[in-house]
């Protein structure tokens, strides 16, 4: 059988080639064609992918936050629900080039995705081994946060990539800037830039001026950490990075630069930084906003589980203002009533401010802040530090029985004495009751301070067997989509044995099931009502704001004997 085959000559223009060259050749072009294949193909399947979402997401207020108490019943709404759309025209030229100077410099000449800036990051990448560097374009961030991209990988990058794409193939680089501008998170509740520019300066986001621009921007990359609320200083350093990063671009000059630094910048006061309804609504959206910080959880939607009891915070607000009124109605009672107040009388009215804990966990069952939320917004259940008076008693108890000493009820000064000031001190902060104190004979006589949070938290304390709980507000948080992203996991900490709790909860009077404690302090300025139930402790005060006599001490005695009686029942 012949096996004569033709003799195939070199083509010429490779003939001058050594055959070393001419395999490797062969095999480069091979491989790049193979490569160029499964681009195009991976491209394909990205592209796909890419193309199951919904770009109309892009430009759409994402969905507000419901509020639920522990039953599930609505308590209102939270987060994105308060948040305004702005347009291109409403934002300042000096905020848009602070943005592009701190986020993306060449974001009028990519198509979405930075080809140099991606280069650059993908060889830090490699030499340190991770995702140390994103090279995101605001076009990226603005498709990451719509969608909610979160996850470092190659697979979500590529993803991204492609929704960019479509995102710049879809919107104008204004719409662009404004939707991303209208989806980020500032801080302090502030979803976009119109409640960010309301909430931290009090003005529309066509009003601000460009020391404004330039610390809205600055405190972006961390919103939690940079708020101006909670450091300013911190937001200062965030402002002069982002003026340096417009100088660096050329964007302006170092007179300019100094001119901006040179605007002072007057933030809204604290009394005026919250648009809730309620003194447990302010508290609950301060909790979830800490939450959403630390957690990154920045997408709206989201339906929040609390631990209150609103059947029991409706009643104990009616039971309160009920007893109120009943001391203002009294024939020698010399001061404004909360009614007279309304009507334009200036002197202060009395107020009031309570706490329900669950004894076991420290949920906050129920928080009233102050009689009147409209009117004063300041949160007495934390911040009003009174004396306690014989409301105190309890924790002279607890530190004698803890040091193994005698408790002899209706004696807190011979059995404070037993241990001393300095002792009684010590085991009444590991109970929550942080003061000031007395350091003298006095304290036995209740020379000591509280808040009504701390109040409730020493007294569960108590009934806790002598663990303290940490109290909160917040029980779980879930996504639209019915994804778990937080739940809250109960703390204690041990405070004093539970012997010796149980012997200071013993001093406590019994009645209708529960056990009461009314205190006065001496001078009849402040009134306490401690109760410490089978479930919840419940720390209850009334006085003035700018502290000044209430009435007799029997009188008030039997204001807060008729308020326990309703809450025992």
């Amino acid at each position: 059988m012949s096996t004569w085959r033709p003799i195939r000559r070199t083509p010429a223009w490779l003939a001058w080639m050594p055959g070393w060259l001419r395999v490797t050749m062969k095999w480069t072009i091979g491989i790049g064609l193979v490569g160029g294949v499964a681009g195009f193909l991976l491209i394909l399947v990205y592209f796909s992918k890419a193309a199951q979402f919904d770009l109309a997401e892009v430009a759409r207020l994402p969905a507000h936050t419901a509020i639920y108490d522990r039953n599930g019943k609505e308590m209102g709404g939270g987060g994105p629900n308060n948040r305004r759309l702005v347009k291109r025209e409403d934002i300042p030229d000096f905020l848009v080039l602070a943005l592009r100077a701190r986020e993306d410099a060449r974001f009028f000449e990519h198509s979405g995705v930075d080809v140099r800036g991606l280069a650059r990051a993908t060889v830090r990448n490699v030499k340190d081994r991770d995702f140390t560097q994103g090279a995101s374009t605001l076009s990226m961030q603005l498709a990451r946060n719509t969608f909610e991209i979160r996850e470092k990988s190659i697979n979500r990058k590529l993803l991204e990539i492609a929704l960019t794409l479509r995102v710049e193939s879809r919107y104008s680089k204004d719409e662009i800037l404004a939707n991303y501008l209208n989806r980020i998170y500032f801080g302090a509740g502030c979803h976009g830039i119109e409640q960010a520019a309301r909430t931290y300066f009090g003005k529309q986001t066509s009003q601000l001026n460009e020391a404004e621009c330039a610390m809205l921007v600055g405190i972006i990359r961390g919103p939690h950490i940079f708020s101006p609320f909670r450091n300013l200083d911190a937001a200062r350093e965030q402002q002069s990075q982002t003026l340096a990063r417009m100088k660096a671009e050329e964007f302006i000059d170092e007179a300019e630069v100094a001119r901006v630094k040179a605007i002072p910048i007057k933030l809204v006061p604290s009394e005026q930084r919250t648009s809730e309804r309620s003194y447990a609504l302010e508290a609950i959206q301060k909790e979830l906003q800490s939450i959403l910080d630390d957690a990154d959880i920045r997408d709206g939607g989201l339906t929040v589980r609390t631990t209150l009891d609103a059947n029991w915070q409706l009643r104990l607000e009616s039971d309160l203002s009920d007893s109120l009124r009943k001391i203002e109605q009294r024939k020698d009672w010399q001061y404004p009533t909360h009614e007279q107040h309304e009507a334009g009388t200036k002197p202060q009215y009395l107020q009031c401010a309570a706490v329900t804990l669950e004894t076991k966990t420290g949920a906050i069952l129920a928080l009233i802040g102050g009689r009147d939320y409209l009117d004063s917004r300041y949160d007495r259940s934390n911040g009003a530090r009174r004396d306690l008076g014989s409301a105190f008693s309890p924790w002279i108890a607890a530190a004698a029985a803890e040091r193994g000493r005698l408790v002899l009820p209706g004696k807190p000064v011979q059995t404070g004495r037993q241990i001393g000031p300095k002792e009684t001190i010590r085991i009444a902060k590991r109970c929550g009751i942080t003061g000031p104190f007395v350091e003298t004979e006095d304290l036995f006589r209740g020379s000591a301070a509280a808040t009504p949070m701390e109040l409730a938290t020493g007294l569960a304390t108590l009934g806790n067997g002598g663990q303290r709980p940490k109290p909160f507000l917040i029980q779980s948080i879930t996504a639209a989509d019915g994804k778990v992203l937080y739940t809250a996991k109960p703390v204690t900490t041990p405070a004093i044995g539970k012997q010796a709790a149980k012997e200071a909860a013993a001093l406590l009077d019994k009645e209708s099931g529960t056990r009461v404690h009314g205190g006065a302090t001496g001078s009849g300025r402040d009134a306490w009502l401690a109760r410490l139930g089978p479930k919840g402790s419940t720390a209850i005060w009334v006085g003035f704001d700018d502290p000044q006599r209430i009435t007799t001490t029997k009188q008030l005695g039997n204001v807060l004997d008729d308020l326990a009686q309703k809450l025992g029942n």
